[in-house]
């Protein structure tokens, strides 16, 4: 049975960053693996071991600040800093796999860091699978809210502001996770001023995805989406001009596909086209 190491992940500042490295003998690919902006790599184990299980080494790395990375809870400096984490983590899993090329997993925010990290960057990615990417949200920060992280950024940029994912019933239907997500104490609840700054710029890096150079792109939507914009999420992602855009669909599930009933077919689907690209 396939299990995991934890693993510490040196970012460039010195941050010492939490992680769960599959290791596989002889593997037959590596995948990087992003999670959202509450998550951490905990969430999403089963589809990580899934992952394992069909011949995948497989890095989850906690983003700093988040899960089990206690420093700057919910902090960062810039998006700059936060794509350097990326790079770090897709180093670390070359030299621990041995594997030099390698798939992008991203979930929720962590949709958002795969892409600005491959426009960025996109030297050895054979893959992008974006899970109910974070392109274009449905809940957000309000206006009011936003008013008040600009004038934070000028006078106190590592004040806190609460991230309004407040509902568990946003990420699943199903009792038994959102029992999990009311009650886990790693899930994060607040971000920084920086970090939604660092988060917004993002955004420009993403727009320039469609001038980076074309790679097999798999976007999973959930059908009883609370928290993203399926159809602008989908045109963005049908408007690329690549050869390779597949679009999944799972017309009862929520947000977090890993808790919704139909996790097992997500996982197979998940597998099955990083097998073919």
């Amino acid at each position: 049975m396939p299990g995991y190491e934890e693993v510490t992940v040196r970012l460039t500042d010195g941050y010492e960053a939490y992680g769960r490295f599959w290791a596989v003998p002889r593997p037959r690919g590596a995948v990087l693996y992003h999670h959202g902006i509450q998550s951490h790599c905990g969430w999403y184990e089963g589809s990580a071991e899934r992952l394992a299980r069909s011949g995948y080494a497989v890095l989850q790395m906690d983003r700093r600040g988040c899960g089990r990375n206690r420093e700057a809870r919910g902090h960062a400096e810039s998006a700059d800093q936060l794509l350097a984490d990326a790079a770090a983590g897709r180093d670390h899993l070359a030299r621990h796999s041995g594997v030099r090329e390698h798939h992008v997993i991203g979930v929720s925010w962590g949709g958002k860091l795969a892409i600005a990290a491959y426009v960025s960057d996109p030297s050895g990615v054979r893959s992008l699978s974006l899970v109910t990417p974070g392109l274009f949200p449905r809940v957000g920060v309000s206006r009011e809210q936003m008013a008040k992280i600009g004038f934070a950024m000028i006078y106190e940029p590592g004040a806190s502001f609460d991230i309004p994912l407040d509902a568990a019933e946003f990420f699943t239907a199903d009792d038994r996770w959102l029992t999990f997500i009311r009650s886990d104490p790693l899930t994060l609840r607040q971000c920084t001023a920086s970090f939604y700054l660092a988060s917004r710029r993002m955004d420009k890096i993403i727009a320039r995805l469609p001038q980076a150079p074309p790679v097999p792109t798999h976007l999973i939507l959930a059908g009883d989406e609370r928290i993203i914009d399926n159809d602008k999420t989908a045109s963005f992602i049908t408007g690329l001009p690549w050869p390779i855009r597949r679009i999944t669909r799972f017309e009862r599930a929520r947000h977090s596909l890993e808790f919704e009933t139909e996790r097992h077919r997500y996982f197979d689907d998940l597998v099955a086209f990083i097998d073919e690209a």
